[in-house]
């Protein structure tokens, strides 16, 4: 199972409240386990230009009320951004899959303070992550379904809609989710 450039669709009653109604970008799965980014919470009562301003960041224009995620319960005070694959990190980027990159250095911050960053973007503050086989077992457990990532609703698509409109991607209404494993 490769999951690397898939989306985590929470279901009901997964059992910990920081998943609650998720969406995960997953960026990695492999052997080693998995890392993503959660891409419906926002971080609160932190914005674009309040972390450009606790960074020390110029910008050029001022940026308007760009929200700043919540990517997950690990190193919450590490930042990531995802985003469009056109823009490169002169320092380090991580390619997901076309259409989509992942950048962890403070490099891509100053270029969107400076308007020269990656067309469509994602900031977030921590990520989540799992040990070798533990998302697998979540998934056989029930705790997710998942679905193919797609740009626009990633990044156009408001935090509190992503949730279902990932579940719309798969067929899938709330209503019709159960909390309950069935194995034939």
């Amino acid at each position: 199972m490769e999951l690397t450039g898939k989306l985590l669709i929470a279901m009901p009653g997964i059992g910990d409240p920081r998943f609650d109604n998720s969406v995960v970008f997953l960026c990695s799965h492999g052997d080693e386990g998995a890392m993503g980014l959660i891409i419906n919470k926002l971080a609160p009562g932190v914005e674009l230009r309040t972390l450009f301003d606790q960074l020390e960041i110029e910008t050029k224009p001022t940026p308007g009320r760009a929200p700043v995620y919540f990517g997950g319960p690990v190193e919450t005070q590490r930042g990531f951004v995802l985003h469009s694959d056109e823009y490169i990190s002169t320092v380090n980027s991580l390619p997901v899959k076309p259409g989509f990159s992942m950048t962890a250095t403070l490099d891509v911050l100053e270029e969107i303070a400076e308007g020269r960053g990656p067309e469509q973007f994602l900031v977030m503050l921590g990520y989540a992550g799992w040990g070798p086989g533990q998302l697998e077992d979540e998934i056989a457990q029930n705790g997710w379904l998942t679905a193919e990532a797609e740009p626009e609703m990633i990044f156009t698509d408001t935090a509190d809609d992503k949730w279902e409109a990932a579940l719309a991607s798969i067929g899938v209404t709330p209503l019709n989710l159960s909390m309950d494993a069935g194995h034939a």
